[in-house]
């Protein structure tokens, strides 16, 4: 719970039920990260980061962060491990060669990827068929925080996925009134229910 309790307290997940965010995809939703915010702050990076590098799989022989999020994070477990770094875009580039994985060559090799966030699981399974797709084994997944709703779950199956702080850590953590985290907990059960009783 330390971890949950940095990211609360440095802004990095805030909780609101009351005033509620707009995310991208046009949902409402009691709670916002950014977990950019972390980098900010050298005593929170540092036990991030040495969690990400405890929860990595042994045997991998690439580290790969996703773009553009998971790219300092990658770095860092990357640099403890001393291992190759590779990152991977969201799509290739219009020009030049036109790469999607920039870095390391994980062609036959051994990866880890890096999120930030896992909120559907969409981004980083993305991220996983583009390595395998160059010739990578991906061994896991690994992320600072994860909303733990089961449309990633299902989206992930299969992949050995180790997130550093869930959506429970932080509830946990907040010690929220008790209708403020049952409103939490109702957009846990079915955010887009939730978001439609939010206009």
């Amino acid at each position: 719970m330390p971890l949950a309790q940095d990211l609360l307290r440095v802004g990095a997940v805030t909780l609101r039920p009351d005033a509620p965010f707009t995310w991208a995809s046009g949902l409402r939703s009691p709670i916002y990260t950014d977990i950019r915010r972390t980098l900010g702050f050298p005593d929170v990076r540092q036990r991030l980061a040495e969690g990400l590098v405890a929860a990595t799989l042994s045997g991998a022989e690439v580290v790969a962060g996703t773009a553009t999020a998971g790219i300092p994070w990658g770095a860092m477990v990357a640099d403890r491990l001393a291992l190759p770094m590779a990152y991977v875009r969201s799509a290739a580039k219009a020009h030049g060669q036109s790469r999607r994985i920039e870095g390391a060559d994980a062609t036959g090799r051994r990866v880890v990827l890096v999120e930030d966030t896992i909120s559907t699981g969409g981004s980083a399974l993305d991220a996983v068929q583009a390595l395998r797709e160059a010739g990578a084994e991906v061994v896991g997944v690994v992320a600072i925080y994860t909303y733990a709703l089961p449309a990633a779950e299902a989206t992930l199956e299969g992949l050995p996925t180790v997130a550093l702080v869930s959506f429970h850590d932080l509830l946990a953590a907040a010690a929220l009134p008790r209708d403020a985290e049952a409103s939490l907990r109702a957009w846990h059960a079915d955010p887009k229910a939730w978001s439609d009783a939010h206009p």
